[in-house]
């Protein structure tokens, strides 16, 4: 007996600390920011891989106080915060932190010596080139590595596409759909901000032949109001009808 309850205690202790970590993590995480995993910068990177490390070392290794690991959990957190405001506010943290950009592709021309700074050969730059639809190199005016490692490029103008104002188009702007039914309910509060209500739902979706909301996964409204239905491809659970 003794035996099992030293293991469901331990099972009890691992769940906790697991809990604990994983709520802890998470809050650091949301006061760190919202960026995309490709938007980080390395020191984003090591932050990121630090924080994890500590957190799962808490959560399995019994030897770890609680109090040891969320203290330097916090303290990771807290730097990485501090140097997210100073890299906003001044510009030599900024590169010191984050780096700056290389050109690789200056007017047409390759520039090898930029190329050996980001540990780029010729093969991996003609890969991303392709990535990004360009299979031909020469077609590129300029090319751009973003501190986050990402390229970006620019065309020659003889192979840029056409805008719309080069053709002499012109085109109203769309704007923004709000999402009006998501997964079978009703977005009321998106409705009521594109100046909808439920009647007007109601009255589009009798056009359209729906009897019942739950038969959509979604439904989007423009900013001309015309109403797009996404139906389930399955038969919903539920046939509870729009009145």
């Amino acid at each position: 007996m003794n035996d099992i309850g030293s293991i469901v205690w331990d099972l009890g202790d691992i769940a906790l600390r697991s809990v604990i970590s994983l709520a802890v993590l998470f809050m650091i995480t949301r006061m760190m920011g919202k960026k995309q995993i490709s938007q980080l910068t390395f020191f984003d990177y090591v932050i990121g891989i630090s924080i994890g490390s500590i957190s799962a070392e808490l959560a399995f290794n019994n030897d770890i106080p609680y109090s040891h690991g969320l203290i330097a959990v916090a303290i990771y957190g807290v730097i990485a915060i501090l140097i997210s405001v100073l890299t906003n506010k001044r510009l030599w943290a900024r590169r010191f932190f984050t780096g700056r950009a290389f050109i690789l592709i200056d007017k047409g021309k390759i520039l090898e010596e930029n190329l050996t700074k980001v540990r780029y050969d010729i093969n991996d730059l003609l890969a991303e080139a392709r990535n990004s639809g360009y299979f031909n190199i020469s077609d590129i005016e300029y090319a751009v590595m973003e501190t986050n490692g990402k390229l970006s490029f620019l065309p020659k103008e003889e192979k840029s596409p056409p805008l719309l104002e080069d053709l002499g188009i012109q085109k109203k702007q769309e704007g923004l759909v709000a999402n009006v039914i998501i997964d079978g309910k009703v977005m009321r509060e998106n409705l009521q901000n594109a100046g909808l209500n439920e009647d007007w739902l109601k009255q589009e979706l009798k056009k359209q032949h729906f009897s019942s909301i739950h038969e959509i996964i979604l439904a989007t409204a423009d900013n001309n109001n015309a109403l797009t239905v996404f139906p389930r491809t399955h038969k919903p659970r539920k046939n509870t009808p729009m009145d």
